[in-house]
């Protein structure tokens, strides 16, 4: 049977401007579940810091969508994400090509809109 797949997902990260050690596993919870059940485009532009444990944590949210059989991508890294993605080659993987926009960005915290 064919179903179709769900709507890709824009997920903004509000009122969040660091993904480093400590913030990680918050980020990681909220985010895991959607993972695993639909495709999600993750929107960077606001973070201004990123460490190692903030690109564990994209790694994971990554394989977990893939091992559920989902599409996820970061989207609009700030030029510093954008930078440190890139040193480490993640840019080849995790990054959306430029011609994927993204919605408005809007509330607090987790946001999701449907693409």
């Amino acid at each position: 049977m064919n179903v179709p797949p769900l709507p890709l997902s824009n997920q903004f990260v509000c009122g969040v401007t660091e993904l480093v050690r400590g913030q990680e596993q918050e980020f990681l919870d909220e985010l895991q579940p959607l993972v695993q059940r639909q495709p999600v485009r993750l929107d960077l532009s606001r973070i201004e810091r990123i460490d190692a444990a903030g690109l564990a944590a994209l790694i994971s949210l990554y394989t977990d969508a893939c091992k559920a059989g989902q599409e996820f991508t970061v989207v609009n890294p700030s030029r510093h994400v954008a930078q440190i993605l890139a040193l480490v080659g993640l840019d080849r993987i995790l990054v959306a090509p430029p011609e994927a926009p993204c919605a408005g960005l809007a509330g607090m915290h987790l946001q999701e809109t449907a693409a």
